[in-house]
């Protein structure tokens, strides 16, 4: 549904957020790795409990909700999925990055989640963690690689994205439950988006 120009109310209990889809239709060229000491391992399978605490670290500050109050079982369903790989970005021996990659959709691979925790932001280990994931990615029979952020995200979410060698092609508005009503994430999480309950 196409909303009418000008301001939508949000009805209270509700965040609202722009999501702007990503792709790459061709291999882009690499791009150097930055000095650091990190590393790439592939998890499999991964545990619940590791999932649960590296998308946590990674992603609460962005919102990141839609896997926080799933059980085991639907959990267990999505990471563990014959299309999908998880990664960890290793930082003296711990996961401080999650990739995690989806290629259920013959000739695609989805960059599904996407992220380093907070105190690896602006060190390079993001731009590491794109190289592997690009590398990874294009070894496959894929024709596309794409992802998605909101404006929930990191303020320079877009611009990484398209400096790694994506074009956004598609914006949406998603409006959803604020998980930190119902404690599914914690009150203080995200603090650039109010809560407004």
């Amino acid at each position: 549904m196409l909303l009418p120009d000008g301001y939508s109310d949000i009805p209270h209990g509700k965040i609202a957020a722009v999501v702007t889809h990503l792709e790459m239709t061709e291999r882009p060229p690499r791009r150097d790795d930055p000095p650091g000491a990190w590393r790439l391992r592939k998890v499999e399978p991964p545990a619940l409990d590791w999932y649960r605490d590296l998308y946590r670290r990674v992603g609460e500050e962005w919102l990141w909700f839609t896997r926080t109050g799933l059980d085991d079982t639907d959990l267990a369903g999505r990471i563990h999925a014959p299309s999908v790989e998880l990664y960890g970005l290793v930082v003296d021996g711990l996961d401080e990055g999650l990739l995690e990659l989806d290629f259920g959709v013959p000739g695609n691979c989805e960059l599904l989640y996407f992220g380093v925790t907070a105190k690896f932001i602006g060190t390079g280990a993001a731009r590491f963690l794109m190289n592997r994931a690009l590398e990874i990615a294009w070894s496959r029979d894929v024709s596309r690689v794409w992802v998605h952020t909101c404006t929930f995200d990191h303020p320079s979410a877009i611009a990484f994205y398209q400096r790694s060698g994506f074009r956004a092609f598609k914006r949406q508005i998603e409006v959803a439950d604020d998980p930190r009503l119902d404690g599914t994430a914690p009150r203080d999480a995200a603090r650039h988006v109010p809560v407004i309950g």
